[in-house]
């Protein structure tokens, strides 16, 4: 898929990992070094385009479409947390035995990568987190509600959701993101859908999504992961971003603290879509950091 914008293709491939057919976008030289970049809930992988522009000097950059998100396949039985760090772990051992692993992750994905970064320390030579690791602890006593409503609720309403163009789709993400040009929009709404065939397009995103999890978030249980990272870390804040306060400065830096070697930055003028209000700043911030020594 090709930005209007930038003018660089991805080229799209689609590996088995665990048993679901994976699609993995891929942009810059095959023989350049890896960068794995792994998107947020309800993104894809080609939102990230200019973002990644910065980076194809030196990198090549590989960027996964998670399950049941994007032209990745969906699974039959719903979605638990742990997964995602499993295929993960699948992802590079099929594309990067032995190297290692660069991980750059958004949001949802800043979880998923922080965690694989902890439980295979080894492994992982540099991590940045993109305005990510904010989702607010759960109490146990919150456990009998929550399973209940799960329960309650699934399988739930998982049709399929359409627009009738991807005009009127880019004009609901415009809607959410103001700041957008009309052509960046319609780029965006050709990334998250699709033709279905008659006359309609369909959202790139298994609407069991959007049905309540079964399991709580501990954050004592991501915090024992952190503290097993060793990769050099950069957190990349969004100065316009509303989830650091989902769990205060004080949190914040108790979870940062986890991170044995990290540093951090703020882009200013940007909200939690790095990617969409800022993206070459943040290309350039993520470049930088690389390719340190």
């Amino acid at each position: 898929m090709t930005d209007p914008a930038s003018g660089l293709a991805s080229r799209s491939e689609h590996v088995r990992l665990r048993g679901l057919r994976y699609h993995v976008r891929r942009w810059g030289r095959p023989d350049a070094p890896m960068v794995f970049l792994g998107h947020g809930w309800l993104d894809v992988s080609a939102t990230f385009q200019l973002l990644v522009q910065p980076l194809l000097h030196r990198w090549q950059v590989l960027a996964p479409d998670w399950r049941g998100f994007g032209h990745t396949q969906w699974p039959a039985d719903g979605y638990w947390f742990p997964d995602y760090v499993a295929d993960l772990d699948a992802l590079v051992a099929h594309y990067s035995p032995d190297a290692p692993l660069r991980l750059v992750g958004h949001s949802m994905g800043a979880q998923i990568m922080s965690l694989y970064a902890g439980l295979r320390p080894d492994r992982v030579e540099r991590y940045v987190c993109l305005d990510g690791l904010f989702l607010p602890d759960m109490e146990a006593a919150r456990a009998p509600k929550v399973l209940r409503r799960w329960m309650d609720l699934w399988p739930g309403d998982t049709r399929e959701r359409f627009y009738p163009s991807f005009e009127a789709l880019a004009r609901r993400v415009r809607a959410k993101h103001p700041a957008l040009t009309a052509e960046r929009a319609l780029f965006i709404a050709r990334c998250w859908g699709a033709a279905d065939g008659f006359g309609r397009i369909r959202l790139l995103a298994d609407p069991k999504h959007h049905l309540p999890m079964a399991a709580l978030y501990r954050a004592a249980e991501s915090k024992a992961i952190w503290q097993q990272v060793t990769a050099r870390t950069l957190f990349v804040d969004a100065a316009d971003s509303i989830f650091p306060q989902a769990i205060g400065a004080a949190e914040t830096a108790e979870r940062r603290a986890c991170f044995r070697d990290h540093a951090q930055l703020r882009i200013d003028g940007a909200g939690h879509m790095l990617h969409f209000d800022a993206p070459e700043a943040t290309g350039a911030a993520i470049a930088a950091f690389l390719d340190t020594g």
